[in-house]
């Protein structure tokens, strides 16, 4: 069950776009709003979701021709091949099954002629177990105090996913306070744990091979200074590990009681849902953690299962490839208008880019249109006040995603409307924009010089006609996270397929890492051997006393 291999600009429909977009690339979306007789095609409701799309430069005609792309793409091949355990990550010979993790405990997935379901419930069911029995204190530490902090040792997907989350859900805490180390920076760990108690402090190692050289290296310092502060027994009743490299993880000094399994077909940018969530589970509570879970799921049933016109993430992710591959749009700002997302555009920057950073396609040959986008964003309204100003008024074309929730968390909150004010002032705004009419009556009425009007006039225009999908959801819980973190996950899933690229390998990862390795070896032996004039210059420059 591998993925089918079509270009995507070899399509009848790619050419009719391409057709279509030269009639409505210059239309203002004020009047294509204006001439919109059906509504509904441009608002999507489902469960908590309301998804406004309709601040964007196209119309029904569009919309119905990236439908066909999609066909002409064979993606509900795809999608069912993907839900179905079939090989789609064909470099490395895997499956993509990180929607498996969070199936319903009934359900029937096979990898290699094996239902993985029973196995996966298995290890849901020792998640909730070691959580229960770290917030109860069942389980202490070396001094027989009951923990305080957990701390993630791990990078990229085995820090992303659960930082964000952490972060997200933070109003839904257990009595554990979280913490995070990623970088190999030292002193990024040793910030960390310089104020952390070692008798109530719980590590959570996370790496798949346990070789992982930031995260290993991180893993030995706090080892280190555990020992130093207790003493060597101390480990195995304060570290737990994510891994499936079990005589490395005895050596380290973890007992197999503390271990918990990952698996080939789950990929790191898409794994907090499965044990590299353990810290997740014990920082806002197993019933929390299964909560995001079913949320996914739910998402996962409505993406499979759902007619395109109305599906979600589909519709987001051929707006996405509308924008990159016809307007030649290369990012995509995420707006969250919620300071608990602050950490959800770095996580879908990997997502995203880790994903569909691609140049070459299925069938190993080099792409000749765009793939992937560039992802960046901040919450709002601190957005706002920084890089507003190039989306208002800059020369480049930014579509944008705001998200925002009817209901604020804490009942005391008397400033959401304001905040929400902001939310849909903005998106109004980049439409709109202000035309020189307008800033002349402006001036005008503010009682200014003719000669100071004509000067300022220029500057105070904008543009408008900035698109923005406008995501508005009832309230940040575990669930509704779970399905939005889910439902980027789909738009990626469908760009790769429309691009003819696989999504769920990272080959560009690895080279870095080789040449570090190196590097390494010569630093440390004061040796450089043969690199570039520029490298052989820094090397030794660094060397240098």
């Amino acid at each position: 069950m591998t993925l089918k291999k079509i270009n995507p600009t070899s399509t009848n429909s790619w050419k009719k776009l391409q057709s279509h977009f030269n009639e409505i690339k210059n239309e203002k979306i004020v009047d294509l709003l204006d001439k919109r007789t059906d509504g509904k095609s441009f608002n999507l409701n489902w469960e908590d979701f309301h998804v406004d799309i309709s601040k964007n430069i196209l119309d029904n005609t569009t919309l119905s021709l990236l439908f066909d792309l999609a066909n002409e793409c064979d993606l509900k091949d795809a999608i069912s091949k993907q839900f179905r355990g079939g090989l789609i990550n064909e470099t490395e010979n895997r499956a993509v099954l990180h929607t498996a993790v969070r199936a319903n405990e009934d359900s029937n997935i096979e990898v290699d002629n094996t239902n993985v379901i029973p196995g996966l419930n298995q290890t849901k069911t020792r998640i909730k177990d070691f959580t229960k029995n770290i917030l109860s204190g069942k389980l202490r530490g070396s001094t027989n105090k009951a923990f305080t902090d957990v701390v993630n040792i791990g990078i990229g997907g085995s820090d992303l996913g659960p930082v964000m989350v952490v972060e997200a859900l933070k109003y839904y805490s257990s009595k554990l306070n979280s913490h995070f180390v990623s970088n190999v920076d030292g002193d990024h760990v040793l910030e960390v744990i310089k104020k952390l108690n070692p008798e109530t402090t719980l590590f959570v190692v996370v790496s798949k091979t346990f070789t992982t050289q930031e995260t290993l290296s991180n893993a030995n310092t706090i080892k280190s200074w555990l020992i130093k502060k207790l003493n060597k027994n101390a480990v195995s009743l304060h570290f737990a590990a994510v891994s499936t490299n079990q005589n490395a993880i005895q050596d380290f000094g973890i007992k197999s009681d503390y271990v918990f399994p990952m698996n080939d077909w789950v990929g790191g940018r898409f794994s907090l849902w499965s044990a590299v969530g353990l810290s997740i589970s014990l920082s806002i509570g197993y019933n929390n953690f299964k909560a995001l879970l079913k949320g996914a799921n739910e998402m996962d049933e409505h993406f499979k299962n759902t007619e395109f016109s109305s599906n979600i993430p589909v519709v987001l992710a051929m707006l996405s490839i509308w924008y990159n591959n016809f307007f030649k749009a290369e990012t995509e700002a995420v707006i969250p208008y919620t300071q608990y997302l602050s950490r959800l555009p770095a996580y879908l920057q990997q997502a995203i880019m880790e994903s569909n950073g691609k140049s070459v396609d299925r069938s190993g040959n080099p792409v000749n249109y765009q793939t992937g986008n560039i992802i960046w964003g901040d919450t709002g309204t601190n957005s706002q006040h920084a890089f507003f100003q190039l989306i208002h008024q800059g020369t480049k074309l930014i579509p944008c995603d705001f998200i925002g929730f009817k209901f604020p968390l804490h009942k005391e909150n008397t400033q959401h409307n304001k905040l929400m004010s902001n939310f849909f002032a903005q998106t109004e705004a980049l439409m709109m924009g202000k035309d020189e009419k307008s800033v002349n009556n402006e001036l005008e009425n503010s009682k200014m010089q003719k000669k100071q009007i004509d000067f300022l006039k220029p500057f105070k225009v904008f543009e408008g006609n900035k698109p923005t999908n406008t995501l508005l959801i009832d309230k940040l819980t575990p669930k509704n996270l779970g399905a939005l973190i889910s439902m980027y996950e789909h738009k990626i899933f469908v760009q790769g397929i429309i691009w003819n690229i696989f999504s769920y390998d990272q080959w560009g990862v690895e080279l870095g890492k080789q040449l570090a390795s190196k590097v390494l070896t010569e630093i440390n032996q004061n040796k450089i051997s043969k690199h570039d004039k520029s490298t052989t210059s820094l090397l030794n420059k660094y060397l240098s006393n």
